[in-house]
């Protein structure tokens, strides 16, 4: 049985991310965070489906590979509320992978 993709609409704050395939709208200028769990490259992001526009952390390797226009799979990610908007990431065991560029002829 195949499960179901999710959408923006299907987003909760706190609950983890299966797959969500996204489109990237712009990428925020890249930031370096140290912290206890964390210390490296970390920039903002905002993406779209067909359902929606998300709030997109992206962290490491992915901040100067991910760029505006890219379709971009988060798998085992997860969630949260900030500002009053939704935000996802891959946190420490997802993974975002770039999808195969989708022809619109």
């Amino acid at each position: 049985m195949a499960r179901q993709k999710m959408t923006t609409a299907d987003l909760q704050p706190d609950r983890p991310v299966v797959e969500l395939d996204l489109i990237v709208l712009r990428r925020y200028p890249p930031r370096h965070v140290a912290g206890q769990k964390y210390t490296g490259p970390m920039a903002a992001a905002c993406a779209r489906d067909r359902a929606g526009v998300v709030g997109l952390l992206l962290w490491g390797d992915d901040v100067e590979r991910i760029r505006p226009g890219h379709a971009v799979r988060l798998e085992r990610g997860w969630c949260r509320a900030r500002d009053g908007a939704l935000v996802v990431s891959t946190g420490r065991h997802g993974r975002l992978r770039l999808m195969e560029p989708t022809s619109t002829r």
